[in-house]
């Protein structure tokens, strides 16, 4: 199968227009544990002339191994980059669409703290739904665009980030419910998650409020 390899072409033609872009892209979003997690990174025009990162695809396309090297670079190669969270809980009490809008403008929030103005960017949302906007973002300027994260390379470095990020959260929690294996299956649901579930019940990590013994088993 041959990768497809993100490019800066939109954010190019957006940056005409705007000052900054602001890419996010969500992950965790159909665990049965865990937080989700959204990746927010900047960029300014110049930042859109540089090389793009060695190895820089959708988190989903980057092997486990290789990952953290790649977050580094990408990382490195944007103006400033973070991640915002949205607990079990949260989704529990505002549902799963709510809880990726608290998160992405968290993320947001984050990056204002270190002198971006968010009012000055577009924002590239990847997928075909704006959660950010009903959640509190009123006067950003978001661009859902579909498969962002595979075709903008901005959006795959803030995939790789909250990839990561989210990643090392589950594997620190394995130590607190090891019998859930989060350090191999990440909070999805894995055949050895469900069983233990169903042998151990529910974790003050678990999303509790959904359908998690009709979960189909996704590893």
């Amino acid at each position: 199968m041959t990768l497809v390899s993100p490019r800066l072409t939109i954010e190019r033609r957006l940056l005409r227009e705007h000052a900054l872009i602001i890419a996010c892209d969500e992950v965790g979003r159909g665990a049965l544990a865990g937080p989700v997690a959204v990746g927010a990174i900047v960029m300014d025009a110049a930042g859109a002339r540089r090389r793009i990162p060695e190895g820089l695809r959708d988190s989903k396309l980057v092997s486990e191994r290789h990952r953290p090297a790649v977050a580094e670079r990408a990382a490195g190669w944007v103006q400033a980059s973070s991640v915002g969270w949205a607990s079990a809980a949260e989704i529990d009490d505002v549902g799963i669409i709510r809880a990726l809008g608290l998160a992405a403008l968290r993320a947001i929030a984050d990056l204002r703290g270190i002198g971006v103005v968010p009012e000055e960017a577009v924002v590239i949302l990847d997928g075909n739904h704006d959660y950010i906007t009903p959640a509190g973002g009123a006067g950003l300027h978001v661009r859902p665009i579909v498969k962002a994260d595979r075709d903008c390379a901005s959006a795959a470095a803030a995939s790789v980030l909250a990839k990561v990020a989210r990643d090392d959260l589950m594997v620190a929690l394995h130590d607190e419910h090891p019998a859930y294996a989060w350090a191999r299956n990440k909070g999805y649901a894995s055949a050895v998650h469900r069983e233990a579930i169903r042998s151990h019940g529910l974790s003050r990590h678990h999303r509790s409020s959904w359908a998690i013994a009709d979960a189909p088993t996704l590893f």
